[in-house]
């Protein structure tokens, strides 16, 4: 067997697809899938199976992904100990982000980052849905929950509070919510059902099982373009809508509580340049407390 391969199996692993596998190791799919082939050829198993939703591992896959991941644990550990790597602050540095906390907390808070560490790059990914850590898709995610299982370093980043809010406009011309009751007769936005990826978003079930939205979108931040734009109802972050002066929060009894949890793959607790991004996000994170009032 040769040991290279097990490097396209698990890209192919954690990615689905040859293409994506082949452009987060900047190879061509051809190569991904000849070296996938020459890997089950030499262990005589097939590793994949292709359906609707990419590759899919099959049993003897499952059985190979242990091992494979224990040999890049040990390739990374050599590595950063040799090199020195581990120690250094530099280096690119992946992290996972909800859209709405990566484009209201983290964006302005970049130009320091950049400042006090001018070798790490930050690649920050805002997926609908958090890169898995523990599948090394990224080195961290700032999560809606603390994950259960996988070989994980978890702490709470900080809690923060959601509310109900509409445009000026809207109020103008439909007249402030009073009431529950009056609330269930507005127009209400919130996410596409089908593709909340995480059932912390299902705001407007906790308010209340009845509230059904009428104008959906998978972004907070299309959500809160069009409340903005005077079309409805919506639960949003504090410090998103507390932030915008054109937004009137409502109903101010009816708030949400959630946390953040910072995540991050075990090997990687003792890198320095990831426990400087760490200590940033929670430096920043005080802006979030500042408005959970």
């Amino acid at each position: 067997m040769h040991w290279d391969d097990l490097r396209y199996f698990l890209a192919v692993e954690r990615n689905r697809t040859l293409s994506r596998a082949a452009a987060r190791l900047g190879v061509d799919a051809t190569t991904v899938g000849r070296r996938i082939e020459r890997l089950g050829q030499d262990l005589n198993a097939t590793l994949f199976e292709v359906g609707p939703f990419g590759h899919s591992l099959t049993l003897a896959g499952e059985k190979l992904l242990q091992h494979a991941e224990e040999v890049e644990r040990s390739v990374l550990a050599a590595s950063g100990d040799v090199t020195g790597e581990s120690s250094r602050l530099a280096g690119t540095v992946r992290i996972s982000l909800s859209e709405g906390l990566a484009n209201w907390i983290f964006t302005p808070n970049l130009p320091s980052f950049q400042a006090r560490h001018p070798g790490i790059m930050l690649e920050i990914a805002t997926t609908n849905g958090f890169l898995n850590p523990s599948k090394r898709e990224a080195d961290m995610a700032v999560m809606l929950a603390r994950p259960t299982h996988g070989a994980l370093i978890t702490q709470k980043l900080t809690d923060y509070r959601l509310g109900l809010f509409a445009s000026q406009g809207y109020i103008a011309a439909h007249g402030m919510v009073e009431d529950l009751a009056d609330l269930r007769q507005r127009t209400l936005i919130g996410y596409i059902p089908d593709l909340i990826y995480a059932d912390e978003l299902r705001y407007l079930e906790e308010i209340d099982p009845a509230l059904k939205p009428r104008l959906t979108s998978s972004s907070i931040n299309m959500q809160h373009a069009m409340t903005k734009a005077g079309l409805g109802v919506a639960v949003l972050p504090l410090f998103m809508g507390m932030s915008d002066p054109g937004m009137v929060p409502l109903l101010p009894d009816l708030r949400i509580n959630g946390s953040y949890w910072i995540v991050v793959h075990a090997d990687l607790r003792h890198v320095a340049r990831v426990n400087a991004v760490i200590e940033w996000l929670r430096a920043v994170a005080s802006d979030v407390d500042d408005q959970k009032r």
